[in-house]
């Protein structure tokens, strides 16, 4: 795995001016906490001391999330789990359900519609779709 994760996080350290020193802990064990706190849901200061400083990878966390890795780590799992179930990288359709979502009274009234049956201000949910027999597999 850390053959495909690696090029899509940034490049350790400062990229700007002279440098800087070089990152104290191992990408791989950063990635095991936000992974571990992902899967387990728990709150950052209850992250084992096997892992790094909660802290230290709410900090790096934060800072992949600003630079977009994230995102392109999404983006390239979503390609990989379309093409393995012999779909086109690329989405081109959206199911839309029934579900409503109620909408908040700081949703500005263009965004929200009312849900006459259930007598409330909402908006409808939409999901992608999910192709049947397809999972996760853990890694």
């Amino acid at each position: 795995m850390d053959a495909l994760l690696e090029p899509l996080l940034p490049r350790p350290g400062k990229t700007v001016g002279r440098g800087g020193r070089s990152e104290k802990w191992p990408r791989r064990l950063v990635l095991d906490a936000i992974f571990y706190l992902v899967r387990g849901g728990i709150a950052w200061m209850q992250l084992p001391h096997d892992f790094p400083p909660a802290k230290t990878v709410y900090d790096i966390y934060r800072w992949w999330a600003k630079v977009g890795a994230w995102q392109r780590i999404h983006d390239m799992l979503r390609d990989r789990f379309r093409v393995c179930a012999g779909r086109n990288p690329q989405p081109s359709a959206a199911v839309i359900d029934s579900q409503t979502v109620r909408g908040a009274d700081t949703v500005a009234a263009g965004t929200a519609g009312y849900d006459a049956a259930k007598k409330t201000k909402a908006a409808s949910a939409i999901s992608p779709p999910i192709p049947p027999g397809c999972c996760w597999r853990s890694w």
